[in-house]
């Protein structure tokens, strides 16, 4: 696979998500094994004073979907992401990436960000990866 257009400052296509549905967030529970009630039953958020949020790792995992749109999975060597803001059912999620640097040994460090479709930044992080030795 030919990535030499991968160069510092190069900024990746935007990975657009439809919105966060209930449905979505109860299957979620269910592969992930996190029941917590905040993420699924509205009474419960409620009295937490938020409503019912997405699960964060729902989000890391948007992200790590990009970042392997953007990169083969091969290459990619490390992912590290922040949670910054609650994520509400209906929200739409933009991930958006852009390449920091790339060393002499192919190492490219980029970043990773997770954002609604109000630009409010609900998590961001740097994903690594080490190209192949053409590039």
């Amino acid at each position: 696979m030919n990535l030499d257009y991968l160069k510092e400052g190069y900024i990746f296509p935007v990975l657009k998500k439809e919105p966060i549905t209930r449905v979505q967030l109860v299957k979620y529970a269910g592969a992930s094994g996190d029941f917590n009630p905040l993420h699924t039953v509205e009474e419960v958020g409620e009295k937490a004073g938020s409503g019912i949020i997405a699960h964060g790792m729902l989000i890391m995992g948007m992200a790590g979907q990009a970042v392997t749109s953007w990169i083969p999975r091969k290459y990619v060597s490390k992912l590290k992401f922040r949670f910054q803001k609650m994520t509400f059912p209906e929200e739409k999620i933009e991930i958006s990436g852009k390449v920091i640097s790339i060393g002499s040994d192919n190492k490219m460090v980029c970043e990773v960000v997770a954002k609604n479709s109000d630009g409010e930044i609900k998590g961001s992080g740097i994903f690594e990866a080490i190209l192949p030795p053409n590039n």
